[in-house]
């Protein structure tokens, strides 16, 4: 008689066959937990959530106000050689106040300053070292702080003791001491102006996103996550990160506004972009000693950065109202 086969659902050897392994892990969880994990949601495309928050400004009138004011410099910026009358750095006639005529019919809408340069051209390409500089140096900031937010914030322990300690050492020297220190050391130009921002604000922005970890780190997705055995990279990253975003959007906003006027004082300081290049707080700094003759000169820059910071602030308040009302 030929021997019977081994019987349906054993090895050849006699052994029970090995199911699959993310099958007895779940079953193990449904056992011990009698919690299933629960589905992953599938991932939200960065741009759909970015074209949702855009969408949500009409919400708040007062964040579609500072939208309106961060476009229009904006689009300043994108066409200024068509905007501009002249070049930024073309000496003309000096001294002229607001409206004066200038040589070949034109007129110098905001007059022009102690070299003869038109101010109106210098303020519009200006635009452009305050858009690019600002944002840059707000985004490499939060792109550390984040980082470091989120480390000490979810493993806790001394991985929290050492970044906390670091960040404290960097905030107990005032901020406007700190850029003065770092830009006379390396020289005045964009790229040391985006570090000494990333440097003396990714801390503060280590603390608020250590403290929203520190909350979120405790909820139920998190513990999930946990179960299914999702790195930690992952947990950070997909889970706490993206429910961290309303606190930071809004404190990015508002940074970005503070860094705008960093970028200002520092030109001012004389520590911005070297001259001949158009800048704000530059341009105030070159004719201040004109400001009772010729008012003008300075009052123009000043204007531009506080319209600025404003549209910032405001965007700020609209996104605030925006995450209360979610």
């Amino acid at each position: 008689m030929s021997a019977a086969g081994p019987p349906q659902g054993t090895s050849p050897l006699g052994g029970a066959a090995r199911s699959d392994a993310r099958g007895d892990q779940t079953s193990d969880v449904r056992v011990t937990t009698g919690i299933l994990p629960p589905p992953v949601a599938p991932p939200v495309r960065a741009w759909r959530q970015v074209l949702r928050g855009i969408a949500s400004l009409k919400e708040s009138r007062v964040g579609m106000i500072g939208a309106g004011i961060i476009l229009a410099w904006i689009l300043v910026a994108t066409f200024a050689p068509l905007l501009a009358p002249y070049a930024p750095n073309q000496p003309i006639k000096p001294m002229q106040p607001v409206g004066a005529i200038a040589p070949g019919g034109g007129t110098f809408w905001l007059g022009t300053d102690h070299l003869g340069r038109d101010i109106l051209s210098r303020l519009i390409y200006g635009t452009r070292t305050v858009l690019i500089y600002a944002p840059l140096a707000t985004l490499t900031a939060y792109a550390a702080g984040i980082l470091m937010g989120l480390l000490a914030g979810y493993k806790r322990g001394w991985t929290d003791e050492i970044l906390s300690r670091m960040g404290d050492l960097v905030l107990a020297f005032p901020a406007l001491v700190l850029y003065i220190i770092i830009i006379s050391r390396y020289g005045a130009s964009g790229i040391n102006i985006v570090l000494a921002v990333t440097l003396a604000a990714s801390p503060a922005v280590m603390r608020i996103t250590r403290g929203i970890t520190l909350d979120l780190r405790t909820r139920a997705y998190v513990a999930a996550a946990q179960l299914r055995g999702e790195s930690t990279w992952y947990i950070m990253l997909v889970e706490i990160l993206p429910n961290a975003r309303g606190p930071l959007i809004v404190d990015f906003c508002l940074r970005l506004g503070y860094v705008t006027i960093t970028i200002g004082t520092l030109g001012f300081l004389g520590l911005g972009l070297p001259p001949p290049d158009p800048d704000w707080g530059g341009m105030i700094n070159d004719t201040r000693q004109f400001a009772l003759v010729f008012p003008h000169m300075v009052i123009f820059p000043c204007i531009a950065i506080s319209s600025l910071v404003l549209g910032f602030n405001l965007l700020a308040d609209g996104m605030r109202e925006i995450s209360l009302n979610d």
